[in-house]
């Protein structure tokens, strides 16, 4: 397998909704699980499970607890990425895994593991797109999955070779994100450009202007999935 280099293939990530029907080798796939077991892990607690979702029956209700996701059930492999201390329950009965702490561990840790598998992948020819909204009934992904106590569906990852050549999606500029010693502070001139570059790009994307300031607000000021902490809770995490 030929590979892109590190940095030619994180600057020309883009997220792929549309694939071919060009299955990936049981060789690529493997290669692309070991690339992300080799992500770091705190303490080498290593407490996430992926589960390739092959059954179409399994991916449609995925994506129905989704909403509007149909590339689940169309791509060629469907990786679900959980925070998994059922393992470690069972190992290691007395571990207090109801702490806020273990929870973020496991979030920190699946995100570094799963961005391994998707860099991987890209490297490799490939496309993919993160399925968060799959956290819309997490319930669902559980009964769907049978997950036990103290495994959480935490983010999807569609991968399959592109059916599309979609546009770069602008970032902030680096001096809303990079700072020495200090937070960095909001730029109004610095951020209103960025809303102007992020309305052409869906303008040209979805023939529609949706400024960056829209989107904001569409996703934070309302409920940010308000059943996630007792879904949590019932696992068996975020107790104190």
């Amino acid at each position: 397998m030929q590979s892109k280099s590190t940095l030619d293939t994180i600057f020309s990530h883009r997220s792929i909704r549309k694939f071919t029907s060009r299955p990936i080798s049981e060789e690529m796939l493997d290669t692309l699980v070991r690339a992300g077991q080799q992500a770091s892990t705190s303490n080498n607690l290593q407490c996430v499970s992926v589960i390739r979702v092959s059954d179409r029956a399994l991916r449609q209700g995925i994506h129905e607890a989704a909403g509007s996701a149909p590339y689940i059930v169309d791509c060629a492999e469907f990786l679900l990425f959980c925070i998994d201390f059922s393992k470690h329950r069972q190992i290691c009965p007395e571990a207090q895994l109801d702490w806020t702490e273990v929870t973020l561990i496991g979030a920190v840790d699946a995100g570094i593991m799963v961005q391994n598998v998707l860099l991987a992948a890209e490297s490799l020819g490939l496309g993919g797109v993160y399925i968060g909204a799959l956290r819309n009934d997490a319930q669902k992904v559980s009964d769907v999955l049978n997950l036990p106590d103290y495994c959480v569906p935490l983010v999807g990852l569609c991968l399959g070779y592109p059916d599309q050549d979609p546009p770069f999606k602008p970032r902030l500029p680096k001096e809303l994100v990079y700072a020495e010693n200090v937070c960095p502070l909001l730029d109004d001139g610095a951020a209103e450009s960025y809303n102007q570059a992020v309305a052409a790009y869906y303008k040209v994307r979805k023939g529609k202007s949706v400024p960056w300031k829209q989107s904001l607000a569409k996703t934070l000021a309302n409920p940010v999935r308000p059943h996630m902490a007792g879904f949590l809770h019932k696992k068996g995490f975020l107790k104190r």
